[in-house]
C-alpha cells in the first residue's frame, strides 16, 4: 500500500485527494481508498482569458486553500505529494508568483502539465473508478470527457491488463469559466450569446476530431464539477451526494433537457438549487451547454449511441495512482 497526496489546481477549483493505493496480490485492478477528498472553488482563472494574467485576489484565494491543504497533508503524512496545475496556469503571464506561493505553502513545485497529460490522467482516474462502481461495469472503447473551467479534454482508449491503453487525446480551449467570460454576460443568456458559445464549441470539437476518433466508442465517462452538477440536477437531488452521482448512467434525452434548463435558468434560480455549489452558479450554464453540445456531436459521430456515465473519480485519482506506480518501479 502507498499513501499519496494529489492536488489538482484548475481554472475554477483546487482539489486535494489523499488516498491509500493498494495493488492486489492477484494482479487485479488497483484499489483507491480515500483518506481525504476536499474541494475549494477559488476561480484562479478569473479574467485570464481577457488579461493573460492571474488576478491578485484569485491568487490570494488559491493560496488560502493551499494553506488548508498543507495542514491536512501534515496530519495524514502521505509518502508522495504531487501538485498539478492545468489550463489557467498554462495561459497566465505571471505564473512565477503562483509557483512561488505554492512552493512557500506546500514545499512542492507546481507542475503545469499539458492538456494531453491532463487527459491521460483523467482517463485513468475515470475508468478505474467507474468500472469499480458501476454494475454492470461499463465496457470500452471509452471516451473520457474532462470538462473544466478553462479547457475540456477528450481522450479515447481501452483498459487492458496493463492499465490504460490510449488511442487518442485532445485538449480544447473551451471551459465553463472561459466561455462564460467570453460570451454569456446576460441573465439568462440571449440567443445570440448562446449561438456564439455554440460556435466556439463546434470549432473546438472539429479540431479535436483530427486527434480523437469516437466512431467506435461504446461508453462516455464525464468527469469534473460541471458534469457531476448536471448529474445532480438530473437525479433531482436535495443535496450534493457523491455516492449517488458516481457511476450514474445518464439518459441522453434527459441530459439534453437538464442542460437546456440550467442554461436558460435565471441566476437566482440556479443559486437556489439545493445541490449547487455557490462557486458554480455563474458558470454552470456555460458548462451545461458545452456538455450537451459535445454529447450531441459525439453521439452523431459514433457508430452506435454510447452509454453515458458520470464519475466522481477523475484526474485526482489518476495523479494518485501514477504516484503509486512510480513508487513501485
Amino acid at each position: 500500500m502507498t499513501r499519496s497526496a494529489a492536488i489538482d489546481c484548475g481554472t475554477n477549483s483546487i482539489r486535494l485527494l489523499i488516498a491509500d493505493i493498494t495493488a492486489p496480490a492477484d494482479g487485479g485492478p488497483l484499489q483507491v481508498s480515500d483518506v481525504v477528498r476536499e474541494m475549494r472553488i477559488v476561480r484562479l482563472g478569473q479574467g485570464v482569458d481577457a488579461t493573460g494574467r492571474f488576478a491578485d485576489e484569485a491568487l490570494e484565494r488559491t493560496f488560502a486553500a493551499c494553506e488548508e491543504y498543507a495542514e491536512l497533508i501534515r496530519a495524514h503524512e502521505p509518502e508522495h505529494v504531487r501538485f498539478v496545475a492545468t489550463s489557467a496556469s498554462r495561459d497566465a503571464a505571471n505564473r512565477a508568483a503562483f509557483f512561488a506561493g505554492v512552493r512557500a505553502r506546500l514545499a512542492v513545485e507546481a507542475e503545469v502539465i499539458t492538456g494531453i497529460e491532463e487527459a491521460q490522467l483523467s482517463f485513468t482516474g475515470a475508468t478505474v473508478g467507474a468500472q469499480a462502481a458501476a454494475d454492470p461495469a461499463p465496457t470500452g472503447p471509452f471516451l473520457v470527457m474532462d470538462l473544466g473551467g478553462g479547457s475540456t479534454e477528450l481522450v479515447t482508449g481501452a483498459v487492458g491488463p496493463a492499465g490504460a491503453e490510449l488511442t487518442g487525446a485532445h485538449s480544447m480551449d473551451i471551459g465553463c469559466v472561459r466561455l462564460t467570460e467570453r460570451h454569456l454576460s446576460s441573465d439568462p443568456p440571449t440567443d445570440a450569446e448562446t449561438a456564439a458559445t455554440i460556435s466556439d464549441i463546434d470549432a473546438a470539437y472539429e479540431a479535436a476530431r483530427t486527434d480523437v476518433d469516437v466512431s467506435s466508442v461504446r461508453t462516455v465517462i464525464g468527469v469534473a464539477g460541471t458534469i457531476t452538477t448536471v448529474t445532480a440536477a438530473m437525479l433531482g437531488l436535495e443535496t450534493y451526494e457523491p455516492e449517488a452521482i458516481h457511476a450514474a448512467r445518464l439518459a441522453p434525452d434527459q441530459l439534453q433537457a437538464t442542460c437546456h434548463d440550467l442554461l436558460h435558468m435565471p441566476r437566482a434560480e440556479r443559486a437556489a438549487l439545493p445541490f449547487m455549489h455557490p462557486g458554480r452558479v455563474d458558470v454552470i450554464g456555460s458548462g451545461a451547454l458545452i456538455f450537451a453540445r459535445l454529447i450531441d456531436r459525439i453521439t452523431s459521430d459514433a457508430q452506435q449511441p454510447p452509454a453515458i456515465y458520470a464519475s466522481e473519480t477523475d484526474i485526482l485519482d489518476g495523479i494518485a495512482i501514477g504516484l503509486s506506480q512510480r513508487a513501485a518501479t
